[in-house]
């Protein structure tokens, strides 16, 4: 059972969850056991953004179904080894039917990997350049429901960032992409109010150790 007003859906098992995971088993399992679990882990940080940037128009699931074709493709989103691939990693991928065959987006993943190198040279981790972006109470809504989500594609913070990336020559991180990725690596919790899964989060949230 659905309500569309309120943007929960019913599980299985019977329990209200955000709609948008449709009892899909694999899809299911992602909403409940990722996203928007706080994550510190650089490789999943790279892999994150970038398959974000690999989704634009096309669906989460699509790509979600693709991961680890991804994950094979891009060595496990090592950016230290993806900094390294040349044209003819770009001319492989481009035959890899296990992935999204977009040149655009390759050659932007091989990019931003030497990004990524560069900021973790820099910030230690990539980590500690992303959590240095968590909003503030006064930055999120009261209440996360299906209308501020709608009506919130990208927020202030995901501009700020979005702008940040692509001063330091970044691509495909546009504000609307960088608010998924917010989303899904849990800068921000947005379940749902009445999710089972938004008071797990947020307790994930207070026992997570900002990295630094």
């Amino acid at each position: 059972m659905s309500n569309e007003n309120s943007g929960l859906l019913a599980g299985p098992d019977g329990v209200a969850r955000c709609f948008w995971h449709g009892n899909l088993p694999d899809y299911l399992h992602y909403h409940d056991h990722e996203w928007g679990r706080p994550m510190a882990d650089d490789r999943r940080l790279f892999e994150k953004i970038c398959l974000e940037g690999f989704q634009s128009g096309l669906s989460w699931l699509t790509i979600l179904r693709k991961r680890e074709n991804f994950r094979e493709a891009f060595a496990g989103f090592d950016f230290d080894k993806v900094a390294a691939f040349t044209d003819e990693d770009v001319e492989r991928l481009l035959g890899n039917a296990g992935i999204i065959r977009h040149r655009g987006k390759i050659v932007s993943t091989i990019n931003n990997a030497k990004r990524a190198r560069e900021m973790a040279d820099e910030f230690g981790s990539l980590a500690a350049w992303f959590w240095k972006f968590e909003p503030g109470k006064d930055e999120r809504p009261e209440i996360v429901d299906l209308a501020h989500l709608r009506a919130n594609p990208t927020t202030a913070v995901s501009v700020r960032i979005s702008k940040e990336l692509k001063k330091r020559g970044w691509s495909f991180v546009g504000p609307t992409t960088v608010y998924a990725f917010m989303q899904a690596m849990g800068l921000v919790n947005d379940h749902l109010e009445g999710c089972a899964c938004r008071k797990e989060v947020e307790k994930d949230r207070k026992a997570f150790k900002r990295p630094k």
